[in-house]
């Protein structure tokens, strides 16, 4: 087989084989079948035989069984295991006994939506539509009345359906199921809001005396059936056994190579899954690389076809920016094999149907386990072995993973939480809710109480949004609630790419979402498009388009953000043992304010040039804790304060000139020539590792790097402070107790914080606009999440810092797990 082969050569090549850190193989799995069930609507037998289905997985038929018991069920079972069909068939096999049932598909996404729709259309008789915000005004009435299937989003249900109940009068009086795909998006405060708009969707359906089934799918997550529970509130049968084939699965995990010893520096992680990637597609191997950014896909793109002999349309990107047609056109090209390997990022993690893979390259570690085996999962063509490989950069986590593969391999996924109660959030629902439908004096709302839902409708009349009158709780306002709420902390809005080719010709290239745009569309940025190169001539946020040329430089651009955070209103303050803990409003402006010019081939710094773009401003709530200057002498007398910057000495600026002329002012690693000021003096081993400074400054521990290889070379021994790591460790452990996601919230520490009067501080802030009560809670709930802190990192077995305590420190670095301690010790006193 040419994966085995593959990997046997590979095994001796000297230039990759040293370098595979960690290998797991999986075994090849033989599916366990079921016959169809006897009661099966014939029409729907002979559809799925004609489609080459002979027989069901058994998970496949358990879940066919649950629906006919009337359960609602979640199925958590692999890639390409047949989830979809699982709900696909009850469904179709309800409507064939009786043509008048209704059911409500919501993906997280419009792509999987029009994925669906496609196979569903398939069968002659089912009427299977979308209803999203690209389906024209003219047809949504047709489409209401005479759809058996609609196919949508959350977005959608909360604002274009659900305060149009009425016209959906005969739809969800016939409702019979509801199927929510993907819930392991649903998670955070994103998911909190989903759960809540759930809660709307019952209220519609028993006013209309349906009582749907709820069909819920998620993909490799921890825990499945109490994130589907806690979406539901209703009781689920979780389907978690997966008796699909499978085929021999090759895990690696590449690091790799060092190719400067003296400063412990590897190859770039992008070029190396560049080249392996290469090696896959020429032994025949259809393979996707996951990149990090719709930046870093691009490039993976050029310089994939820079080295490839195959030609440009079999090596594609997709992302999101792209248009509808494109992207269908690549998922067209990916099933039919005309594409031979695709640079994606997550938006490819979802399951979009794109036939079976033999190779999934990762540049780079995702971020999460869960993340990892979903992208890995999309590697494996039925019985056929396929290949995983994680290539790591150079960052701590990464490397830590390289000599702990068994973080990966052997933990579990992590969990998806959300909190459909909080306040804030479901109170913004009720408006919604009550806007629908008028409350009823009694009524619950969820899992809140008679007198807690009394509570919150109580608050809405003081605000004089509802007004009782004969048992019953109006809506009285005139205006639209649900325009006021958005499901996502992302604004909706996109920036249209137009293009002026060179005969004037203007045509769409893609959109951008308003929030990106500032730092990647820029005026003067590069944009990379299917590996194609464009320069941004302008940019004009109020009627939201972008105006670019072809481009045929040898620069690229990277912008510079600038982000201030400023405390607009303290509304707590109190002193702790070590420390004073705060929470108030606060304001992050953050601004691009200018852009560095790059060369393509030799990565030189070639310029910066000044931006004038309004800034983006988030008000929003935080929580912080400054540290009491008790504390950091008590630390530095023990030795353990290593956050305050380096004091290089009252030489220093002598000593830098002198290395600067000794090294001809030029960078040793990368041997470019630099301006004096551009360059940098970097200590080989760090200045903290000495106790002189006589020591730590000698001449022979000193040489000159530029700006870029600086950060590589920093990266190998970064020593992290304890204030650094208990930050780290806070942001990780907040989650827990808010039950929200960790991307909920921003991390940041200074040691010398305008937030804290110039003393040492950790922020926690929120990402959504005006908070919604995470800061109030960890500031009233702060010893919890000190005593959860010390009990992680006393009962973690690393030595000196992993992503499971106070993070990793670099490959030769520290990662600051005493420092940590020493802080929680004082402040848990």
């Amino acid at each position: 087989m040419p994966l085995i082969s593959l990997l046997h050569r590979w095994k001796k090549d000297p230039s990759i084989g040293p370098n595979i850190a960690a290998r797991l193989t999986l075994p090849s799995r033989e599916p366990a079948w079921a016959d169809f069930p006897p009661a099966l609507d014939s029409r729907l037998n002979s559809f799925l035989k004609n489609q080459g289905i002979r027989r069901l997985y058994q998970h496949q038929e358990q879940c066919l069984r649950y629906i006919r018991q009337g359960k609602n069920i979640v199925i958590s079972t692999g890639t390409a295991s047949g989830k979809s069909l699982s709900y696909q068939l009850p469904i179709i096999d309800k409507i064939l006994i009786n043509d008048h049932s209704k059911a409500l598909l919501l993906f997280p996404t419009k792509a999987l939506a029009r994925d669906q729709l496609a196979w569903l259309n398939e069968f002659p008789d089912i009427k299977a539509s979308a209803y999203d915000g690209d389906t024209p005004q003219n047809q949504r009435k047709t489409i209401r009345e005479n759809a058996n299937i609609i196919i949508s989003n959350p977005d959608m249900l909360h604002i274009g359906i659900l305060p149009y109940h009425t016209h959906w009068t005969d739809f969800f009086s016939r409702l019979k199921f509801i199927v929510l795909d993907e819930i392991h998006i649903y998670r955070g405060v994103f998911g909190s809001h989903v759960a809540n708009l759930l809660r709307r969707l019952k209220r519609i359906t028993r006013h209309y005396g349906s009582c749907p089934q709820y069909i819920l799918t998620s993909a490799t997550i921890g825990n499945p059936l109490q994130l589907g529970n806690s979406l539901l509130e209703d009781d689920l049968v979780l389907i978690d056994e997966d008796t699909s084939s499978q085929g021999e699965k090759h895990f690696l995990i590449y690091n790799p190579p060092v190719i400067d010893h003296k400063f412990g520096l590897r190859a770039s992680m992008q070029r190396e899954a560049v080249r392996l990637s290469d090696n896959l597609i020429n032994s025949g191997l259809q393979t996707i690389i996951f990149g990090r950014s719709r930046k870093s896909v691009e490039f993976i793109l050029s310089r994939l076809r820079e080295r490839s002999s195959f030609d440009s349309q079999a090596l594609q990107a997709y992302r999101s920016g792209y248009l509808a047609e494109q992207r269908r056109e690549l998922e067209f090209g990916l099933r039919s094999g005309d594409i031979r390997c695709i640079a994606a990022t997550t938006a490819l993690e979802l399951g979009v149907d794109i036939g079976g893979l033999d190779a999934s390259v990762m540049a780079g570690y995702p971020g999460t386990i869960a993340g990892t085996w979903q992208q890995a999962g999309r590697s494996g063509r039925g019985d056929n072995p396929s290949l995983a490989v994680l290539v790591l950069s150079a960052t701590p986590l990464d490397q830590y993973i390289a000599l702990h593969p068994d973080f990966l391999f052997s933990s579990r996924p992590e969990n998806a939480l959300i909190n459909a109660n909080n306040l804030l959030i479901a109170l913004a629902h009720i408006k919604c809710a009550a806007y629908e439908l008028p409350f009823e004096n009694g009524e619950r709302f969820g899992t809140f109480d008679i007198n807690e839902t009394s509570e919150l409708l109580s608050v809405l009349e003081n605000m004089r949004l509802v007004h009782k009158s004969d048992g019953k709780i109006f809506w009285m306002s005139d205006h639209y609630p649900s325009a006021d709420v958005s499901l996502r902390s992302t604004s909706p809005q996109q920036i249209s790419l137009q293009v002026t080719d060179a005969d004037g010709q203007i045509s769409l290239l893609g959109t951008i979402d308003q929030e990106s745009a500032p730092w990647m569309i820029h005026p003067g940025a590069t944009y990379f498009h299917q590996g194609y190169s464009y320069l941004v001539e302008s940019l004009d946020l109020e009627l939201q388009k972008a105006s670019l040329i072809p481009f045929d430089g040898d620069y690229y651009t990277v912008p510079i953000k600038k982000v201030e955070l400023e405390s607009l209103h303290l509304l707590g303050e109190k002193m702790i043992s070590g420390a004073i803990k705060y929470y108030g409003e606060i304001q992050v402006t953050s601004c691009v304010d200018a852009f560095k010019i790059i060369n393509w081939n030799k990565y030189e710094l070639l310029g910066t040039e000044k931006l004038n773009l309004p800034p983006s401003i988030l008000n929003s709530m935080g929580f912080w804790l400054t540290l009491s200057e008790g504390t950091e002498t008590l630390l530095r007398e023990s030795s353990s304060w290593h956050s305050s910057p380096n004091n290089y000495g009252l030489d220093w600026k002598h000593i830098r000139q002198i290395v600067l002329a000794r090294d001809e002012y030029i960078c040793a690693m990368c041997h470019h020539a630099f301006p004096d000021s551009v360059l940098h003096v970097h200590h080989k081993t760090p200045l903290r590792s000495y106790s002189s400074l006589d020591e730590a400054n000698n001449l022979s521990n000193l040489i000159s790097l530029c700006p870029r290889c600086h950060q590589r070379a920093e990266a190998v021994v970064r020593v992290n402070s304890g204030l650094r790591g208990l930050g780290y460790l806070l942001h990780n452990l907040a989650p827990l107790l808010l039950m929200c996601d960790l991307r909920d919230l921003c991390l940041y520490a200074d040691h010398s914080s305008p937030f804290g009067s110039g003393r040492p501080t950790i922020l926690l802030y929120e990402r959504v606009p005006a908070g919604i009560g995470f800061s109030l809670f960890l500031y009233e709930s702060f010893s919890e999440l000190l005593d959860m802190s010390l009990s992680v990192l006393r009962d973690c077995p690393c030595e000196n810092g992993c992503p499971g305590c106070v993070g990793p420190g670099g490959e030769l670095g520290s990662g600051g797990k005493e420092e940590t301690k020493a802080i929680l010790d004082l402040l848990c006193r």
